[in-house]
């Protein structure tokens, strides 16, 4: 189902975080919980893997990660505060200690000028630090592909939060 570098990614977040004494929380939303999946593909998950967030409407994301929804009208669900917000809250709502969110626009349809398809905030959150964002705009023809792209990214990012 996973490529051999999701299945490497998400193998060395395992061991980085079993390393270490963590654990992982995902909050997701145009990948609908495939980030969680990567993880849970690979024997030893259940060591480092608290639980996964499919916060895929705006009010999910309310509901299960305290988002105000006020907040989501005003700056919209594809952006980078309510990214930051999505961390924090599964942190917050879960017994992990770090955090992995992602919300976006994988299309083909839903896109706009000021966010086009492919566009897709990611953040991370560890217990008592800052939040990290970044932001993404995959090129490719699929959801499919951008969904992958940004499984990718998300494995790449609590990476680095557990190093």
């Amino acid at each position: 189902m996973f490529s051999l570098e999701i299945e490497t990614l998400a193998r060395l977040v395992i061991d980085d975080a079993r390393a270490k004494s963590l654990r992982i929380v995902t909050a997701e939303s145009c990948t609908g919980g495939l980030v969680a999946a990567a993880i849970c593909s690979i024997s030893g998950a259940s060591d480092v893997f608290e639980r996964g967030f499919v916060a895929y409407t705006n009010r999910a994301k309310q509901e299960l990660l305290g988002i105000s929804g006020d907040m989501i009208a005003d700056l919209g669900a594809v952006s980078e505060p309510i990214a930051r917000m999505m961390a924090e809250g599964a942190v917050e709502h879960s017994h992990a200690h770090v955090a992995v969110s992602i919300t976006g626009v994988a299309g083909p349809g839903g896109g706009s000028p000021l966010k086009p398809v492919g566009t897709v905030h990611f953040a991370t959150a560890r217990a008592n630090q800052s939040v990290h964002h970044r932001l993404e705009i995959f090129e490719f023809e699929t959801r499919w592909e951008v969904q992958m792209a940004a499984v990718q990214v998300a494995l790449e990012m609590l990476r680095e939060r557990l190093r």
